[in-house]
């Protein structure tokens, strides 16, 4: 496997910081990363997204969903059963899991339903006004100058 070293890229730019430590993290991640539980995302607006995992066999007590900064963090433990059943073939998985998302900058959480055996997270980008687009007006004269009055004292 190869290995970047991106050091250049941070002595370079100001405030692309957190672009360059995604790229680091992208580049450094095992090739075998799990893929269990199976998910979706789909974009269901223009600034909107919803996360859909396949949880089944848990509980709403034994799923979390938290948003940590720029993280949405998904963990499932199942409860230890104490049961007398023997399995002959065992196919849903019930194993703990822990799922993490890089989340971009104004993406919060809005909710998250648990129904079916599927897990799904509601998401919205709210982009504040500040960082908005906004269109500059041209005008067609130049700027006049202000005619101050003297000063007298």
């Amino acid at each position: 496997m190869r290995t970047y070293d991106l050091s250049p890229l941070y002595r370079a730019t100001v405030g692309f910081d957190r672009m360059a430590d995604l790229l680091d993290r992208v580049m450094t991640q095992d090739v075998g990363t799990s893929t269990y539980p199976p998910y979706n995302i789909e974009k269901t607006d223009e600034d909107a997204y919803r996360i859909s995992i396949a949880v089944a066999g848990f509980t709403d007590d034994d799923l979390a969903v938290e948003q940590r900064e720029t993280e949405l963090v998904v963990t499932a433990r199942k409860a230890k059963e104490e049961t007398t059943r023997t399995y002959l073939h065992r196919g849903i998985a019930t194993r703990a899991f822990e799922k993490r998302f890089q989340l971009a900058d104004h993406v919060r959480v809005t909710g998250a339903s648990h129904e079916n055996g599927m897990l799904h997270i509601d998401l919205v980008r709210e982009v504040p006004e500040a960082l908005k687009p906004r269109q500059i007006e041209i005008n067609g004269t130049a700027p006049k100058a202000i005619d101050a009055e003297p000063v007298t004292a």
